[in-house]
Order: C-alpha cells, then sequence, then structure tokens
C-alpha cells in the first residue's frame, strides 16, 4: 500500500526519453503483405472500361507495406502507450472517468441484443422496446420529471434537443424570446448549443460563494422583460459548489416565462439525494458516458437521453414509445407538435442498453451509494492537497473541486507545468484552465471507483509536484521527461496540425512555388 510519504512512481529527472516507435510508414518495406488472395481466374478488365470518365488517382494509395505480424506487433505496441481508467486514476475534472463495469459489455453483447436491427417489426422487439420504457421511466424518476426521449446520441446533442424543445414551447404559445441566461462557470457546450438553437447566449456572473449571483439574474431578467427563453445551469456548478439558490433562481427565470434547462454533467454527484425536478427545471440531459457508466469518447457512440416535464412532453422528438390497451409497445409517429427526429432511429440502442445495467445492478440504493462516494473521495483529496495551492471558495466541495496554482507562479510555474509534471508520475493530470473565472485552475474529479490507496498514491503525486516546483521549477517548465515526446508546442499543432503522413515528395512539391 502506497503511503503520502512514498516515492511516487515514474518520479524522475530529465533524462533519454524511452524510444519512439516508428511509425507504420518507416516500417514499410516494398513486396511485404499482410496477407494474399488467390488467383480467380477471372479475366483481368482495364479500370478505363470498368469506370469511363470517371477521375482517378493519377497515382496508386500510398499505402504501408508490411507484414500481418510486424503489423500487430505496431498496433499492441501502439495500445501499450495508451492511457485509461483501466490503466490507472484518471482525476479529469468535470469528465467523471469513472471505472465502467464489464457486466455491461457482456448484457450489451448477448446475441439477442447485439444482433437487433432497427428495422425489425414491432412485434418481434418487444423485449428491447420493454427495456427503452423502462430505462426511461428510471431516467424520469431520477431526475424528478415525467418523459424522456433516449434519441440524442451525447450530451451535447441532448443539450440541443432540450434548446429545441424550449423554442417548440414558446413558439406554441405565440411568444418569439431571444436569450438564453447561461453561468460564466457553464461548459463550453452550453454557449455553443445555444447559438445552435438560434437563440442568444448571455452570461451571468458568480457572486462570491462561487454560486450564480442571484442578485445579477434578477436584474438582468427584469432588464429584459419577455425575452428570456431560459437559464442552463449544471447543479453541482463546475466548481464542485452546489447551487444553493437554485429554488429562488427557478422562481425568477419561470416568473419571466422562462424555462429552465438542467445540464446533467455533474449528476453523478447527487443520485437519489437531490433531484433536478425538484428544484424547479423543466428539462435535463444525462451524460449516460459520465453518470451511468457507458464508455466515453475516442468518437464512438454515446448517449444524451433528455427528460422533460409533463407541459414540454408534446414537443418530444418522434418517434415516442407507447404502449397499447393490449400491453404491446408501439413506436408512435403521429404527434403534430414534435420537434421531429434529432437522430436516425431511436438512439444508440448498445449504449443504453449499458445504462440500463448499470442502473438495474446498482438499484436506488446503490446510485445513492455512487453520489456519496464520490463527494467523499473528492472531499478526500481536497483535504490533502488544499495547503500546496490558493482554494477560491472556501465552501463544502461536492464530486469534483477547483484549486488555483497561482501562488506557484512566484517560483515561475503555471497550472500546465504542474499537469505535464504528472505524466512523469504515471498519473493523468486533471483539468487545466477551466473554469475560465478561476486563475492557473486546477480541476480534480477522482470518480467514486478509486479506493483510498490510490487516492493517497494521487495525492502523494501532487504533492512531490509542488516539492519540486519550489526546489527545481525548470523540471516542471520542461516536463514531460519520461515520454515518448517532450514538452509539445500546443499553440503550433493546434493552428497548423499535420494529420497525414508526410512523404520526401511532399516536402519537394511544398517548396515549389505556385
Amino acid at each position: 500500500m502506497r503511503t503520502l510519504t512514498e516515492t511516487p512512481r515514474r518520479a524522475t529527472k530529465p533524462g533519454a526519453p524511452p524510444p519512439g516507435i516508428r511509425t507504420i510508414y518507416e516500417k514499410s518495406r516494398p513486396g511485404r503483405r499482410a496477407y494474399s488472395l488467390p488467383q480467380t481466374g477471372v479475366p483481368e478488365v482495364s479500370l478505363d472500361e470498368l469506370f469511363p470518365g470517371v477521375a482517378r488517382r493519377r497515382r496508386p494509395a500510398r499505402l504501408p507495406q508490411i507484414a500481418e505480424v510486424d503489423l500487430v506487433r505496431h498496433f499492441t505496441e501502439l495500445s501499450g502507450r495508451d492511457y485509461g481508467v483501466e490503466t490507472g486514476i484518471y482525476p479529469l475534472g468535470s469528465c467523471t472517468m469513472k471505472y465502467n463495469p464489464k457486466v455491461n459489455e457482456l448484457v450489451a453483447a448477448l446475441p439477442g441484443v447485439r444482433g437487433l436491427h432497427p428495422y425489425e417489426p414491432e412485434e418481434l422487439v418487444q423485449g428491447a422496446l420493454e427495456l427503452m420504457d423502462t430505462l426511461s421511466r428510471w431516467l424520469a424518476e431520477i431526475a424528478g420529471l415525467a418523459r424522456t426521449t433516449l434519441q440524442p446520441a451525447a450530451g451535447a446533442h441532448g443539450e440541443l434537443t432540450g434548446l429545441l424543445l424550449v423554442r417548440a414551447y414558446h413558439e406554441d404559445r405565440g411568444a418569439e424570446p431571444h436569450i438564453a441566461l447561461i453561468p460564466d462557470t457553464a461548459h463550453g457546450t452550453n454557449p455553443a448549443s445555444v447559438v445552435m438553437a438560434g437563440y442568444e447566449p448571455a452570461t451571468m456572473p458568480s457572486d462570491a460563494r462561487g454560486g450564480i449571483d442571484v442578485a445579477a439574474v434578477r436584474r438582468f431578467v427584469n432588464e429584459h422583460a419577455g425575452d428570456i427563453a431560459c437559464l442552463m445551469l449544471t447543479n453541482p456548478n463546475t466548481l464542485g459548489l452546489f447551487e444553493t439558490d437554485i429554488v429562488e433562481v427557478a422562481r425568477i427565470v419561470h416568473e419571466a416565462g422562462g424555462l429552465l434547462y438542467y445540464d446533467g454533467a455533474n449528476s453523478n454527484a447527487v443520485l437519489g439525494r437531490s433531484r433536478p425536478g425538484d428544484m424547479g427545471f423543466d428539462i435535463v440531459h444525462f451524460n449516460t458516458h459520465k453518470t451511468f457508466s457507458t464508455p466515453h469518447g475516442g468518437g464512438g457512440p454515446g448517449a444524451g437521453p433528455v427528460v422533460v416535464r409533463d407541459i414540454l412532453e408534446p414537443y418530444l422528438p418522434v418517434p415516442v414509445l407507447k404502449k397499447t390497451a393490449a400491453h404491446q409497445y408501439t413506436l408512435d409517429y403521429d404527434r403534430p407538435r414534435s420537434i421531429g427526429k434529432v437522430r436516425s432511429f431511436y438512439g444508440n440502442f448498445g449504449v443504453l442498453v449499458r445504462a440500463y445495467a448499470y442502473i438495474r445492478a446498482l438499484g436506488a440504493e446503490g446510485l445513492r451509494e455512487v453520489s456519496d462516494a464520490a463527494v467523499l473521495n473528492a472531499t478526500y483529496v481536497m483535504a490533502g492537497v488544499r495547503d500546496l495551492f490558493d482554494v477560491p471558495y472556501e465552501r463544502p466541495v461536492m464530486h469534483e473541486f477547483v484549486v488555483s496554482a497561482e501562488p506557484l507562479r512566484a517560483h515561475g510555474v503555471r497550472a500546465l507545468d504542474v499537469a505535464k509534471r504528472l505524466l512523469d508520475y504515471g498519473v493523468h493530470p486533471p483539468t487545466t484552465y477551466f473554469p475560465l473565472i478561476v486563475k492557473e485552475a486546477l480541476m480534480i474529479e477522482p470518480t467514486e471507483t478509486e479506493s483510498r490507496d490510490d487516492l493517497d498514491a494521487f495525492v502523494a503525486a501532487v504533492r512531490a509536484v509542488v516539492g519540486e516546483a519550489r526546489s527545481d521549477p525548470e523540471l516542471l517548465r520542461t516536463a514531460p521527461h519520461t515520454m515518448p515526446v517532450g514538452r509539445l508546442d500546443e499553440v503550433a499543432a493546434a493552428r497548423n496540425p499535420v494529420l497525414s503522413q508526410r512523404f520526401p515528395d511532399d516536402e519537394v512539391a511544398a517548396a515549389r512555388p505556385t
């Protein structure tokens, strides 16, 4: 068991980094093949005959030529350089990188689930429809609201869907408000979704306690009477603090004719302890990958179910799942006030099955324990590092917390340097520079699935890095030192990305005058 006084792993001085991996093209050799196809015995036909008049490559595609064993070894080596929650603690604030139980994958891989086709007749997929209905009802109960749509394919997609529901609600009443209120601690997707939905975002400041400034909300709403479409809010907010004035905020917005939208990104902190609907919210989206243990990112399928109050039920995307008098499930498309479809078919079914399995396994009491442990772990880590940093808001934290590395600026060290040096300790760094209202922010979310041993090791790594910042700041400014590559110019990479293999003749061609 690692203690706070032990030296964390990979805490090394600058030196020779691990050997780099050659690209697949560097391993390519003319004539090598991973496999070969047998002769077909069919006469060859020229491409000109097969595709007359069609634009074709002037030269063959430059694909690597490599043996199968070398190909397998290449990608196996690459996979060993990856880092995930199955590798170690992943305290990336606001992302809830918790462990996903493997039983969820087993359930989603069952033949009766994996082999379903969205065009199968309703009478042959009653089990799948029942699962969707059950999950919808569970999510509505967790949210404290009435009806659910499972269509949205991600959290941000859920945001857009919810805002389209807001628009449909107001248009149905002959109103045309233009403004959506968002706090200055909002996730970046909030203002982006607001603009995509055709609204104008208006930023509300935080107060001295880190919550939304109620007086500022009241003043703005009074100055823009009749023009408030909604307020989007995360609770707990991205500072890891509970919005204790939410009931008063809801009253102000509702009296102005607006709706309340709950960004469910931080729901992992309050499962079974508080419900958005009881706080006054009218619309909720859940990030199933954060709260209900479905896979994160990687460009793969996701799910962002949206739950609404009964007044918004007529506008839900089609089709809506119904149960007939004969106790059969059917998909209802006859909904004239619906916003239409927001995704093909009915949502990412395999992802929703994983969320169903997670909730079914835990039950109501288990979900409460999830949030209790998430808050306990964040509070524990906060206690272990708070003396090293500035704490911008002296309040009890929820599932995550934000500290400021501003004191380290006296040593020429910034939050980014701390994050880069943590990589040398075999630890994924926390989120940096968010929320934007905290200078040199480090946003830490350990999640409920980490043991005390892992939390202690993380705290020890952070304390060691801060000690290095004071005694040897150059070590941090040049970190990382044990990765395949050192400190990268991230600004240049973002402005001038190189996303494909470069060949010598490409460089020659680029050097020629146009």
